[in-house]
């Protein structure tokens, strides 16, 4: 064991000269052949050494420990075991994987790599038929069904999971678990069938037929419904007017999904992203405080939706739970939305943002050194969305390594090393979830190479990477010396600790410590 670790060490030695522009001789083809000189041009040792500093500044913190009948000038080992800064991924392919062994490999990254797991919530496949939520593991949840199948991804539910038995497990390792996402108008991936189907009158659904084109929520796989001009030419008002049990019907299904949800799992799932994508439809002006309908670039909407959805969320779950807002809209409307939200009495805990380099030639283009997520991009992000006040929560992160050979692996390792530097260094940010863990398990239309793991649960390059970035770079274990007073200090990474010293009489003594 000892000689695989110094042998992974090496290779994080490797990783952390790639990051910083200091090329070994031996690293000088690999310069060459893996991220351009205009790349390092802008990923310059100025900017590292700015990371640098925000992180010491941002992600650390001063300790001093009274210690009880200790000896001043006697050592002290101090270990961290744990981050408060969430390192997340989703956890979408429990027992999805096809053998005990990738299945197990899989469970095993959570709790070592990743301290917490975002768990699948879609509604679409949560609750199949109307008020039966599947909750609860079913045979066609087990791993022996998923052994079974020859090709996963043409069942219903691959990549959604019952979370109970995932819930179940991730507590049992003291991995906190993050709920995605409550509401959502996607009809492709979260709003179910039966909502348009079975929720207006037969008058209603011959009206709906005149004005919807091309239902979205058919197995076309649409995002949305095609409307025709009359539909778009009508106001909201008219809209109610025309369908008033649809109206009523909405509001009722959306309140009763979030409170179905908080009074079954209480403070078990401790994060929730309530409300998933809205700001492009807040950009619009189209959620209308007061209205009953809302005509969402998804297509209808109970009205008012992101609002009406925290202000549910806000009654029904405890002050334990926190409560995000979740989107990819970067723009200024995002920040003016959350903003426009809490103002009107809408609690938010966290602004989640997503980072999706889906085409594989985007991470082509910036190893060439085009201009795709660079530091003064990200920085002017983040510093937008910290307009709001809250803490940053990058939910989800897709980034792939092109055509997936030794090269294609190589950068993608150096951009995810770079890029969790830098938003590990900013501020207000709390956490960063990786989404596809395992290259071909992501929804369809997304990349097949985004993994931290082939297919067969082999680690790529990245997963290195970030592994001796999280476990290793980024945590603080030392030895002190006792002061006079019995005190101990040093300053190191937030999280948990055991502080391990020898007692006067000679007895070893362990403190947890939590350094906030």
């Amino acid at each position: 064991m000892k000689k695989i670790t110094l042998i992974i060490s090496l290779v994080f030695c490797c990783f952390n000269l790639f990051a910083q522009n200091s090329f070994p001789k031996s690293a000088k083809e690999d310069k060459e052949k893996i991220m351009s000189e205009a790349y390092w041009n802008i990923w310059n040792p100025k900017v590292q050494a700015k990371i640098d500093k925000d992180i010491e500044q941002n992600r650390k913190a001063n300790a001093i420990v009274c210690l009880q009948d200790v000896a001043a000038g006697s050592e002290v080992k101090i270990e961290q075991i744990s981050h408060d800064f969430v390192f997340g991924a989703h956890i979408f392919n429990y027992n999805q994987l096809g053998t005990p062994a990738c299945n197990q490999k899989y469970k095993d990254v959570f709790g070592t790599l990743f301290n917490r797991a975002t768990v699948a919530f879609y509604w679409k496949t949560l609750e199949m038929q109307p008020n039966r939520p599947r909750f609860r593991e079913e045979y066609w949840d087990t791993e022996e069904y998923w052994n079974r199948q020859t090709d996963p991804k043409l069942q219903p539910h691959w990549r959604r999971p019952s979370p109970d038995q995932i819930i179940d497990f991730c507590l049992s390792k003291g991995v906190p678990v993050h709920g995605h996402p409550l509401i959502w108008g996607n009809r492709k991936w979260h709003n179910p069938n039966w909502i348009i189907g079975q929720m207006m009158t037969p008058e209603e659904k011959k009206e709906m037929d005149k004005l919807i084109v091309e239902y979205g929520n058919l197995d076309n796989y649409l995002d949305s419904e095609k409307y025709t001009d009359e539909y778009k030419n009508m106001t909201v008002a008219q809209l109610e007017t025309k369908f008033p049990n649809l109206t009523k019907k909405l509001k009722e299904l959306f309140e009763k999904r979030i409170v179905e949800i908080a009074k079954y799992y209480g403070d078990r799932v401790s994060s929730w992203d309530v409300v998933n994508e809205s700001a492009q439809d807040f950009a619009k002006g189209v959620m209308v405080p007061g209205s009953g309908l809302c005509k969402s670039n998804y297509g209808v909407m109970p009205g008012d939706y992101t609002f009406e959805a925290f202000k549910t969320a806000n009654q029904v779950f405890s002050d334990n739970v926190l409560l995000n807002i979740n989107d990819y809209w970067t723009g200024p409307e995002y920040p003016e939305q959350v903003k426009d939200l809490m103002e009107r009495g809408a609690k938010i805990n966290i602004a989640g943002s997503q980072m999706h380099l889906f085409n594989p030639q985007q991470c082509l283009d910036i190893a060439a050194g085009k201009e795709i997520q660079t530091p003064n991009q990200i920085w002017t992000i983040m510093n937008r969305i910290s307009e709001t006040g809250l803490p940053i929560h990058l939910s989800e992160i897709t980034i792939t390594s092109p055509g997936n050979d030794d090269r294609g692996q190589k950068i993608q390792a150096v951009i995810a090393q770079n890029l969790y530097r830098l938003w590990f260094s900013v501020k207000n940010m709390m956490g960063i979830t990786w989404w596809n863990v395992v290259d071909d398990c992501g929804a369809l239309g997304e990349p097949s190479v985004s993994g931290l793991f082939t297919r067969n649960m082999d680690p790529k390059q990245s997963f290195y990477a970030l592994d001796n970035l999280i476990n290793h770079e980024w945590k603080t274990n030392t030895i002190v010396k006792v002061g006079k007073n019995g005190d101990i200090k040093f300053r190191g990474f937030r999280g948990r600790y055991h502080i391990t010293y020898m007692d006067k009489s000679g007895k070893e003594q362990v403190v947890e410590y939590h350094l906030k």
